[in-house]
């Protein structure tokens, strides 16, 4: 792997239809995210120069051929690894197509490749639409998440939204981190599918990831670990459900008895808050909802995609392709340099 400082990032462009294209250009001058490394996009040349054009920024757009290439040259350019999909350049904005989805494709097998490869340190996806995705014939996977996993040969990973010190709002000082046990869903199925292993190896790849990230940041203690009830008043003793003493509970004392630093189960209402008040660094949440509303709520310009359990660094924005306002220049970059920024941090996390 190379330096922290020289970290190479393969950035995917996502759905040419969504916004990537031009939060990835937004980013690109931003003093954070070129502090952390070097960075390449994965994607179309035609695409991001339209993305270009459309902020009026003083950006060109450079073809190369491997991340090599990227080292060394000047702020103002963007270096582009081209899949070669020209479809990609006809989609037009905001519109769920085929040929997006097929370009969202390719771009994460590209970057997942380098990655494996060992061409690149980490790699920050732009957002995919999971219908676009379909359409394009890729219906196998619910969304990145599972795709990555495929890639990369894992049988387990849990989806982080993660906050860094830099929201005003998280005090903890390894940031704050919300994993989900059950992800891209219906609840009805997510609750049939909660059982006490999901929950335990949550638990044990999100203790690995906040004491990599503890040591990473030099701080000298253990992870802190806080897991969600599902219920109301945590289940009120079993009369709101009894999942927090048939599977949660049980799960908790599991993860306990082998050296997991967990609490709980925690009623929601008022999980988060202590959460964010540096009680924890993390918590481990049940449902899709649970998590992603709370921490969104907390700093949802600030928040990160990561994925835990796979052999490459990954992180995301975590916003979606926002194909309401894509290609109108109203969308912000906050996210896109968060994940640039927590890539680096998590890379020099990995030694």
């Amino acid at each position: 792997m190379t330096p922290a400082k020289q970290a190479r990032i393969a950035i995917t462009m996502g759905d040419p239809a969504g916004v990537g294209p031009e939060v990835i250009a937004g980013s690109w001058l931003d003093p954070v995210a070129r502090a952390c490394s070097s960075r390449a996009v994965v994607g179309t040349t035609a695409v991001m120069e339209r993305a270009i054009r459309l902020l009026r920024l003083p950006l060109e757009v450079l073809a190369i051929r491997s991340p090599g290439e990227c080292d060394g040259l000047p702020a103002d350019v963007i270096p582009v690894l081209d899949i070669g999909y020209r479809d990609a350049e006809a989609v037009p904005p905001g519109c769920e197509l085929a040929e997006g989805g097929e370009t969202a494709f390719r771009c994460v097998e590209r970057a997942v490749g380098l990655a494996l490869g060992g061409e690149v340190d980490a790699v920050v996806t732009a957002p995919l639409s999971k219908r676009a995705l379909h359409l394009a014939g890729h219906t196998r996977w619910p969304g990145h998440t599972e795709l990555l996993a495929d890639f990369c040969g894992v049988p387990k990973t849990a989806m982080m939204l993660y906050l860094s010190t830099r929201c005003p709002l998280v005090r903890s000082e390894a940031g704050l981190g919300v994993i989900h046990v059950t992800l891209h869903c219906s609840v009805r199925k997510a609750l049939e599918r909660l059982d006490q292993e999901g929950i335990l190896a949550t638990a044990r790849l999100t203790s690995r990831f906040v004491a990599d990230l503890l040591r990473a940041k030099g701080i000298d203690r253990a992870p802190r670990i806080g897991v969600a009830a599902l219920n109301p008043h945590a289940g009120e003793a079993g009369l709101f459900g009894d999942e927090e003493q048939r599977i949660i509970r049980p799960a908790v004392e599991a993860g306990l008895a082998e050296g997991l630093p967990l609490t709980g189960p925690l009623p929601c209402d008022t999980l988060m808050h202590r959460a964010a008040d540096g009680e924890f660094d993390a918590v481990v949440a049940m449902l899709h909802d649970q998590g992603h509303i709370a921490l969104k709520l907390l700093g949802l310009h600030h928040a990160v995609n990561v994925t835990l359990g796979l052999p490459i660094v990954r992180t995301s924005v975590a916003h979606g392709t926002a194909f309401d306002i894509a290609w109108q220049g109203k969308a912000r970059h906050s996210s896109m340099v968060e994940a640039l920024a927590v890539a680096a941090e998590l890379i020099a996390a990995r030694g």
